[in-house]
């Protein structure tokens, strides 16, 4: 079965892993969608999606204030150079 693409898709493949029982419950009959307890959850993806992103809100609200504020200095050079050895293969 293919599942849907998109922000909303994604969104609810993930509440389903975690076994958001709202969203389980409107889950559609026959879905092959894993709920919580599957076998699915010993997969090691399955683990770290159920596990959630490692975020640290703490650093987030510091930069997002900085930002606010003015405080963050943001170097449009620097920001260019990094995109450019990211997209450009290594010199040998």
């Amino acid at each position: 079965m293919v599942t849907a693409v998109g922000a909303s898709g994604l969104t609810r493949a993930i509440d389903l892993l975690r076994g958001d029982a709202a969203v389980r419950g409107t889950a559609a009959q026959g879905s092959t969608a894993p709920k919580a307890g599957d076998t699915a959850l010993a997969n090691p993806a399955a683990q770290l999606v159920a596990a959630g992103a490692p975020i640290d809100t703490a650093k987030v609200a510091s930069l997002r204030q900085a930002i606010a504020e003015g405080r963050y200095p943001i170097d449009p050079q620097r920001i260019a150079d990094a995109m450019i050895k990211l997209d450009l293969p290594k010199k040998s």
